[in-house]
């Protein structure tokens, strides 16, 4: 392995809760009632697929992104990274992967979010929701990233990290390892069924178990 590429919301950082309370807001303004199976089961990176599966009316549904985007700012004063990420992508990093970003969420909000964890510094590669006329589960995201990595003819050498089941199956299509995170949009069954090569409970685990243990440090 060569390269290591994560999602952002739900794998790094803590944004779901907001995210999902966006979505529930953005979904009662049209008058479309939330339901938590119904949400989970047509979630999506594909904001667009995801909100005409659950009632949206197409003509409305560029107005729901924009709805959405403005909730999310509002509840989403401040983000933190999930415990242990930080030092796992730094253990990664010194350890020789190249590191990459792929995700939904919109640039200026994502690089916003790096710089308040500080987490900008582990990832020069990018590609945000917005960049590409593809969203994930399309596999084109996530080439975009692996040619900025200088390894779009070695797939195999990539992994990809991620805590939905369109994270993996972007991964599979693409031909790079997936590795499950569990979240509240995927269940370790449900990752695993998508295409995912293993299941950690958290990033910081799965480096763990990958890495080893953290040498201990002495004052």
């Amino acid at each position: 392995m060569k390269a290591v590429v994560f999602d952002w919301d739900g794998t790094l950082v803590d944004t779901l809760p907001a995210i999902t309370r966006a979505n529930a807001e953005v979904l009662q303004s049209f008058g479309v009632a939330y339901d938590d199976a119904a949400y989970r089961a047509a979630y999506s990176p594909d904001w667009r697929s995801m909100y005409r599966r659950l009632g949206v009316p197409v003509e409305q549904i560029e107005e729901a992104g924009w709805r959405w985007l403005g909730a999310y700012r509002s509840l989403m004063t401040e983000v933190q990274a999930f415990a242990g990420v930080e030092v796992a992508v730094r253990r990664l990093q010194e350890a020789g992967y190249l590191m990459g970003i792929v995700t939904a969420g919109d640039r200026p909000v994502v690089e916003h979010q790096l710089r308040a964890t500080g987490l900008d510094a582990f990832f020069p590669v990018l590609v945000c929701g917005e960049d590409l006329p593809f969203a994930k589960p399309h596999p084109e995201p996530l080439r975009n990233a692996l040619g900025q990595l200088g390894l779009e003819h070695d797939p195999d050498l990539v992994t990809y990290v991620g805590d939905a089941p369109d994270d993996m199956r972007m991964a599979r299509t693409v031909g790079a390892r997936g590795v499950g995170i569990v979240s509240i949009l995927g269940h370790p069954d449900e990752l695993a069924a998508a295409g995912a090569s293993e299941v950690a409970e958290s990033v910081a685990g799965w480096v763990i178990d990958f890495l080893g243990p953290a040498p201990e440090t002495t004052g």
